[in-house]
């Protein structure tokens, strides 16, 4: 009888949740990566806008994890409804750990790390190719920068050169240990993921990409594109988040563009 009843409460209520999982959402909170700041984000943000979101960048201050998870709680606090949270390369693990708060409703990930909980990400790193950006990363006093030359030709790649000088120029120095930090959750555990992988990615592995990208059963889309999609792929990365918050029919599939 208990049984009976408990199934006739979810048939209930079901449409309800489903209506609810199913209303668009209108805010989106953007978080840069290492080397980076949110100047990064612009032309997404311009794409976003236009299409009616509520859009903030996240100043990351790149020097701890705890540092940006606590930078990226102060934005999502100041948002007025649910929220699509996206993070790009280092800052997959800042969504992956900020993701937890009840307002962010769905995850999206661009060429980005998405660690598990506790996961020693630097040894799961050690599994796939070491990409070239590596030979140009440079040590001063505990924060690294990326060379010109390795900036340009790897980090950048497929950005229309007149921009990848203004973003080296803009780039944030990135503490050395962040990359050792750990995550204490992985919020795509329970929240829906998308995830953008860049084939021609050399700072991130793509296939570590993919890897990730399955491992969370993300939503994915492929695009020939380096390290940063978010600035030569504006408009795909766009509609993926568009997609996560509703805002857009899903692409059939296994999209790839």
């Amino acid at each position: 009888m208990i049984r009976k009843l408990a199934i006739a409460l979810c048939l209930v209520l079901l449409p309800c949740f489903a209506s609810a999982a199913a209303e668009p959402v209108h805010n989106v909170v953007l978080v840069h990566g290492a080397w980076a700041d949110g100047s990064s984000w612009s032309a997404v943000i311009a794409r976003l806008q236009a299409a009616g979101l509520h859009v903030t960048a996240v100043q990351n201050p790149l020097t701890s994890l705890a540092d940006s998870v606590a930078a990226t709680k102060r934005v999502l606090a100041l948002q007025d409804g649910p929220v699509v949270l996206v993070g790009h390369s280092w800052s997959g693990t800042v969504v992956s750990e900020a993701g937890a708060d009840p307002k962010v409703v769905a995850l999206v990930y661009v060429a980005a790390r998405a660690p598990d909980a506790g996961e020693d990400f630097v040894a799961l790193s050690a599994k796939f190719p070491t990409m070239p950006v590596r030979d140009g990363v440079q040590n001063h006093d505990g924060f690294t920068t990326i060379d010109e030359p390795h900036f340009l030709s790897f980090f950048a790649n497929g950005v229309e050169p007149a921009m990848a000088r203004v973003l080296f120029a803009v780039q944030e120095p990135t503490a050395a240990s962040l990359f050792n930090d750990r995550t204490t959750v992985a919020a795509w555990r329970t929240k829906p993921s998308y995830y953008a992988v860049s084939r021609q990615d050399q700072t991130i592995a793509p296939d570590l990409e993919r890897f990730l990208a399955k491992r969370m059963k993300a939503k994915t889309i492929e695009l020939e594109a380096g390290h940063l999609s978010l600035v030569s792929k504006a408009d795909a990365i766009a509609d993926l988040i568009l997609e996560a918050a509703g805002q857009k029919k899903p692409n059939s599939g296994f999209a790839q563009r």
